[in-house]
């Protein structure tokens, strides 16, 4: 049974452990080095001594050694590891027997005695409070805020007043300090006449730094008295610094959650600290002025400080904080948002893409009819500004998707602005963003019929711009879909036939033998994404390296002769289109339809010649093109043919992209209104709610519950917010490092939080000897490497510690934690060791479900090359079940959406987490 004294023994501080192999010296080599006349050497002892009473040795005779040759030494630095050896010398006599066993028989606490010399620390104590040099008084009275004995205390607190008339502002700061923490920790006892000094020294008082300490104690001491100060100062508030600013805050707040009805003799001050000129207190204010009070005013008020800040800061973090605020804002108060969403915008000159994002969301949701010109026109002219900077700025065309992205969606909310936007995105289409710009122009040009005609002979006017295959495919496909007046048509026909130039679409050189011989095809595998998301490994052969073109050459007759036979599809069906919507227009002229059509069949025979000459084509899609290319000549040629296809043709396609543009716009109408639903609920919590204590409940079930004690912040920092309880998931990584019958007993709390991994060791000594020099070496196997490894300990009988290890991941694997422990046996004078069991870390220890964009998966997917085939026997027949017990075991999401009803015996489904 053991005695715990209520007033424990306290240190302020801790020092790494970096002493040399031979370890700490002893006491009487430390004692003898302090009676050196070298500075230095005393300087060395005293640190030695400091370490080894950290590491929970007595030394009794160091103290008296200290007293007598270094208290009275006038070198600050000796001076000030004097003070660190106050703090953590003991300075109470242990309890006598008699005095225990009377604790333990019921009595009174054993009685507290100081140590005698400690009287002489005191006088020394008092001489530096009296010291000429201001340095090594204020650094006294530092160290008296550390000091919690009131025997201590007590008889330098005449020194520590005699302080606050000091002529140096540096001792009066310091000195105003020191009466805090001692009226704090001892009250009325010490300082009956703190509040009177206190109020008299802040009146008077001139230099920031100390009025600001003063403040201080009467905000936490004597609240009326600082609330008293602060209103007859209220004009010179801004003039008195920072730190006197953010205390008037705090006090603001303090004072107005416990009493609402005081917030209007606070608005005044708030107003003044939003225009400071210091960043934190303007933020603050900001953020106190909008908890106190929604009205519009106030909001108003606050929101344009925020938009000063995001604006006036080069520091990445704190625009990303201030957005943070603007989009809590954004929630209740979206109309004072929508006021300064120009000023807002403002911050898209930013380089970093995290803030550009941060801000066209924020912008996106506040847009209305009244701002939403003003708004096109910013994104149109940072659009423009990506092709004159090029990606000089770091931003790059990730940049430029995010604005297309936006000004996509200004269009298909106000469209009153769709014409002038298209027009100045088709300007983008031969850019690494026109597939993006191209899908744009196909959904307006659905969606607005009015605008068909102006964006068809814009589209006309781009295409020799454009570069890109997909570009092109699907530029073709809106050409030969909307073509619908005579004038169109023709222009397009004609636009069309231009660019893909006259058949034959092959290289002259192909009909040569020996260039024939020499494209002989080989054998070459490849990994491909296939057009579900999945990944797969495809054997192709190989064909002759494509012929060199002039540079004149246009880009669709380039990519014909290249072999792309899917492009060469696509124009068929287009010029088929044209020629049949023609057909119908009785204006249209005969001897023009008959020309076209003869044209765009000889195109569509050429088409299918340079597939048949096409390798890849041979093995892979020449059966298609040859197949869909006859059903386009028999629509164009066959009068029977022609009366069954032209509905699928002209009519069946156009129906289907806008079904299946309907269910894009139902499916983002919806998620916007989960999302928005979710914003406004609201968690009610009633009076006869059982009290939920943090220890025992499950987070995940009372997730939504106030944590009174601000755990909720923590659990988030450290990672247990994911938890199922916190108790249940502590014992779920605990890992018994050692035996039960091995001398030191060892066990390891494991938590893994993105990239650190942290090891809470327990050690307990079973023996009766003390173990010095206990040491826990770890090593790692594996891309894991150790940051702070544990220091040594001395561990007294049957005691036990806890050691702190951190590790960094480097990779996600799998991966090994080994060690040992060693220490020193006091009883037989033996260094002792003992093998640690591994501890393992598995994969799925680092990973957590999540989601991604289908195309943000595929540039992933083709990005690695790995890929296994996997046989597995399993007893579950349904894939769909089987596909859930996969996404459960894997601790993975899948992105792809099953019907449960749905049957088959294929099933391809993405699978995503991250770290």
């Amino acid at each position: 049974m053991s005695i715990t004294n209520s007033n424990e023994s306290y240190c302020t501080f801790t020092l790494p452990s970096d002493v040399a192999a031979g370890g700490l010296p002893s006491q009487e080599e430390i004692a003898k080095d302090l009676e050196s006349n070298d500075t230095e050497v005393k300087k060395l002892a005293l640190k030695a001594a400091i370490m080894a009473m950290l590491g929970g040795e007595a030394m009794p005779r160091i103290l008296m050694q200290v007293i007598r040759f270094c208290i009275n030494s006038s070198d600050k630095q000796l001076k000030k590891l004097c003070m660190l050896y106050w703090e953590v010398v003991p300075k109470y006599q242990e309890p006598t027997s008699e005095e225990l066993l009377a604790a333990l028989s019921g009595g009174p606490p054993a009685p507290r005695k100081m140590l005698p010399e400690m009287l002489l620390v005191c006088n020394a104590l008092m001489n530096d409070l009296n010291h000429p040099n201001e340095y090594v008084r204020g650094s006294m009275l530092r160290f008296l805020c550390k000091v919690k004995d009131e025997e201590i205390l007590g008889p330098l607190i005449p020194s520590i007043k005699a302080c606050l008339e000091h002529r140096h502002p540096y001792v009066r700061k310091n000195a105003a300090l020191a009466v805090f923490h001692a009226h704090k920790l001892h009250g009325e006892a010490l300082l009956p006449d703190a509040a009177e000094i206190m109020a008299a020294f802040i009146q008077a008082e001139t230099d920031l730094a100390a009025r600001r300490n003063a403040f201080l104690m009467l905000f936490n001491e004597y609240e009326d008295l600082a609330i008293e100060f602060l209103a007859r100062n209220m004009d010179n508030v801004s003039q008195y610094g920072d730190g006197f600013a953010l205390l008037v805050l705090e006090l603001t707040r303090r004072v107005c959650r416990r009493d609402p009805m005081q917030k209007s003799r606070f608005v005044r001050v708030l107003f003044v600290m939003l225009s400071s000129t210091s960043s934190a207190v303007s933020y603050e204010a900001a953020w106190t002025l909008v908890s106190l009070s929604s009205a519009p005013t106030a909001v108003r008020a606050a929101a344009l400080t925020y938009v000063n800040l995001l604006n006036g800061q080069n520091d990445n973090n704190v625009k990303l904080i201030v957005l943070e605020r603007l989009e809590g804002l954004k929630k209740k108060h979206s109309k004072i948002l929508q006021e300064l969403l120009m000023d807002i915008l403002r911050a898209l000159s930013s380089p970093n893409i995290d803030i550009c994002k941060k801000v066209l969301d924020i912008a996106m949701d506040a847009v209305t009819v009244r701002n939403v010109q003003d708004v096109v026109t910013v994104l149109k002219r940072e659009v423009t500004k990506t092709m004159e900077d090029s990606d000089t700025d770091g931003k790059g065309s990730v940049y430029r998707n995010l604005l297309i992205r936006s000004i996509h969606g200004c269009a298909a909310r106000f469209p009153q602005v769709a014409e002038s936007v298209v027009h100045t995105l088709m300007d983008f289409l031969s850019t690494d963003s026109g597939m993006q710009v191209v899908i744009f122009v196909r959904a307006i040009v659905e969606h607005y019929p009015d605008l068909r005609v102006p964006l068809l002979k814009k589209l006309l006017g781009s295409l020799e711009d454009v570069q890109s295959n997909q570009v092109l495919c699907v530029s073709l496909w809106i050409l030969g879909e909307y073509s619908e007046t005579v004038e169109g048509i023709v222009e397009a026909f004609d636009t069309i036939s231009e660019q893909a130039g006259s058949p034959p679409f092959v290289s002259q050189a192909k009909d040569k033998d020996e260039d024939v011989k020499a494209s002989e095809p080989k054998i070459v595998t490849k990994n491909v994404v296939l057009a579900d998301g999945t990944y797969a490994t495809q054997t192709i052969y190989s064909e002759a390296k494509a012929p060199v073109l002039s540079d004149s050459t246009p880009a669709l007759r380039r990519m014909l002769v290249n072999g792309d036979v899917f492009l060469g599809e696509i124009l068929a069906s287009s010029l088929t289109k044209l020629c049949l919507r023609a057909e119908d227009m009785p204006q249209f002229d005969a001897i023009m339809l008959k020309k076209m059509t003869a044209e765009a069949v000889l195109m569509m025979c050429g088409v299918v010649k340079m597939a048949e000459l096409t390798v890849t084509a041979q093995r892979s899609s020449l059966n298609d093109c040859q197949e869909r290319i006859t059903v386009c000549c028999r629509a164009l040629l066959d009068p029977k043919a022609k009366n069954l296809l032209k509905k699928p043709l002209l009519t069946d396609g156009r129906k289907r992209f806008a079904e299946f543009l309907k269910i894009l716009k139902d499916k983002e109408a919806s998620e916007a209104k989960t999302k928005k639903m979710k914003e406004s609920e609201e968690i009610m919590t009633q009076a006869d709610d059982l009290i939920h204590f943090r220890q025992l409940r499950s987070m995940a079930v009372q997730g939504g519950d106030v944590d009174l004690d601000d755990g909720a912040d923590l659990a988030r920092a450290t990672g247990y917010d994911s938890a199922d309880s916190l108790l249940s998931s502590e014992l779920n990584h605990v890992y018994q490092l050692s035996g039960f019958a091995d001398p030191v007993y060892c066990e390891a709390l494991v938590t893994v939080h993105d990239y650190d991994i942290v090891l809470e060791i327990l050690v307990v000594n079973r023996t009766a000897n003390t173990l010095s020099n206990l040491t826990v070496e770890l090593a790692t196997m594996g891309d894991m490497k150790i940051v702070e490894r544990p220091q040594s300990q001395s561990i007294g009988p049957m005691d036990q510690i806890n050691i702190r290890a951190s590790i960094k991941v480097s990779s996600t694997e799998t991966g090994h934690i080994f060690g040992t422990i060693v220490y020193d046996d006091a009883a037989t004078q033996t260094k002792c060791y003992i093998n640690l069991n591994d501890i393992h870390m598995d994969i799925m220890d680092y990973i957590r479900p999540a989601t991604c964009s289908d195309e943000a998966f595929r540039s992933m997917w083709a990005e690695f090359e790995w890929e296994n085939k996997v046989a597995i026997s399993t007893s579950i027949t349904s894939l769909l079940d089987f596909l859930n017990h996969i996404v459960t075991s894997t601790n993975m999401r899948c992105l792809t959406p099953h019907d449960k009803t749905e049957k088959g015996s294929f099933l391809a489904a993405n699978l995503y987490a991250k770290r």
